[in-house]
């Protein structure tokens, strides 16, 4: 059925204190997608940010960020004292995510909060706690000796933690058992306020996309936790790392120094870790988009310690015996396969095989440098969902502004743009036209905003992951606009 939906990670959702969050603001927007006729709402993974503030570079597969925990809810439910939060200093850029603030600030208000949930809540938090046994209380004793560490990554601890010898773990929890109790408190109350949210939204009609990272970072509990899933040396250092090749984007490729997980044992127990990451994440999400899908295929292999991607080369995946295997033990499910970039003929013939629905960004359709990729619309099947950018693109007008001038022409030509529509309007349009079963658009481009609204330029370190909805944005008028034209195209949900 053909359907619409909207991408904003929930860290971009207006707030006063600091960053987005799952409270009031969120199902806000909840109702704005309801009125405009959207079926979906697309974010960008939920887990805590690591390295870069990325959410792509976690320390847990499993936990929620601390981060997007609403304070205003804590203070309706006493966990919290308006004082407690209200007159602490959360940003002067109501547009911009300050995480040195966040870091700073966040977790002297959660450790309040935390110790009232375990006084007042000790039954929901024991069944918490037995409930998600099996990822909760390695990432709650990795995050307090991270913390114990001055942040150090876990290679960097003494060699018995690093090894995980049963005594020192003991003797770590033992020593450690207030934070480690702090740590698994707030995953509480981060999956209390997410199941909320998202029974909230499923109520309104609308289904959450979900994202997850295909690599994991090399500083997370579940490299730390199981090292045996990953090509790791004696010394548990990784012995290649991932990224991908040089191209016509970045002459010396990109290095993203994750560890590579080693497939054959993955195999030798059917994927177990995987099948226990891809269920977690079906639990909490309605639909699953798997990033970096050709990576199921082939993989990008860099030397360890490479300065840049130019010495890697491609190794094979696991292929379709994966995907057979998630189906055999979890089921048919409601999977997006993010396959874009070089997309080799074993690529396509996997995809074809999944059955999965493709990504379509019509951006990358009128890039010179990258001909023949199948983003123009009349090329598209109908099993795919269609973009005008992602989170790793530059907004449409943004775009517009800054790419090549042959590129803009080209597609100036092709969409039939004009700047009285409004170059955003008629690129987003044309996505909706399509015969793309799905369509998503930035919430960004709905708001004619540049490149300063940006997510995330890869490669680059700086302002990425920083970018805010101003308050006031989700307008009735807006969402009359938008429900207009997702009845156009015929989007809307069926009554």
């Amino acid at each position: 059925m053909r359907s619409a939906g909207i991408l904003l990670p929930v860290t971009s959702l207006p707030s006063p204190w600091g960053v987005g969050t799952m409270g009031r603001t969120a199902r806000g927007f909840v109702d704005f997608l309801h009125r405009s006729g959207q079926s979906y709402w697309q974010i960008l993974p939920i887990c805590p940010t690591g390295y870069g503030n990325s959410p792509y570079q976690s320390f847990s597969s499993f936990a929620g960020n601390p981060y997007l925990i609403d304070l205003d809810t804590l203070a309706r439910s006493g966990l919290l004292e308006p004082g407690e939060y209200q007159t602490l200093d959360w940003g002067s850029d109501p547009e911009k995510v300050d995480y040195g603030l966040l870091y700073r600030n966040r977790y002297t208000v959660l450790r309040i909060a935390a110790k009232r949930y375990e006084r007042r809540c000790p039954a929901r938090l024991a069944d918490f706690c037995r409930e998600q046994a099996s990822w909760l209380e390695d990432y709650a004793l990795f995050m307090a000796l991270k913390d114990r560490f001055g942040g150090a990554p876990w290679t960097e601890w003494p060699l018995p933690l690093r090894r995980r010898e049963p005594q020192a773990l003991a003797d770590a929890r033992a020593q450690l058992e207030p934070e480690v109790r702090f740590w698994r408190c707030v995953q509480a109350i981060f999956f209390e306020q997410w199941e909320k949210l998202k029974t909230y939204a499923n109520r309104q009609g609308v289904q959450i996309i979900g994202d997850l990272p295909f690599y994991v970072s090399g500083d997370s509990a579940d490299v730390w936790a199981d090292p045996g899933q990953f090509q790791l040396d004696e010394n548990l250092q990784p012995i290649e790392v991932a990224g991908c090749p040089p191209d016509g984007f970045a002459a010396g490729g990109q290095l993203w120094g994750n560890p590579l997980f080693d497939w054959e044992r993955m195999k030798a127990d059917g994927y177990a870790w995987w099948m226990r990451r891809i269920a977690f994440q079906l639990r909490i999400y309605d639909v699953l988009r798997i990033d970096h899908f050709r990576g199921f295929d082939s993989y990008y292999a860099i030397p360890y310690g490479a300065q840049d991607a130019r010495g890697g080369r491609w190794r094979p995946g696991p292929g379709i015996d994966f995907f057979k295997e998630v189906e055999r033990q979890l089921g048919r499910q409601n999977i997006i396969a993010e396959d874009l970039g070089f997309l080799t003929p074993s690529v396509r013939t996997l995809l074809a095989q999944t059955g999965f629905p493709g990504m379509k960004v019509l951006e990358l359709g009128f890039d010179s440098r990258d001909t023949g990729s199948g983003y123009l619309p009349h090329t598209y099947p109908r099993n795919c969902v269609v973009y005008t950018g992602t989170h790793d693109n530059d907004t449409v007008q943004g775009w517009m502004a800054h790419a090549p001038r042959e590129d803009v022409a080209r597609a100036t030509a092709y969409l039939r743009l004009n700047e009285a529509e409004g170059y955003h309007w008629g690129m987003m349009r044309s996505a909706w036209g399509s015969v793309a079963d799905l369509a998503i658009m930035q919430m960004q481009d709905l708001l004619g905003l540049g490149s300063e609204a940006r997510i995330n330029t890869p490669s680059t370190m700086g302002d990425n992951w920083t970018w805010r909805c101003r308050p006031g944005v989700f307008t009735d008028q807006l969402a009359d606009t938008l429900r207009a034209e997702t009845a156009q195209y015929g989007r809307l949900p069926e009554t």
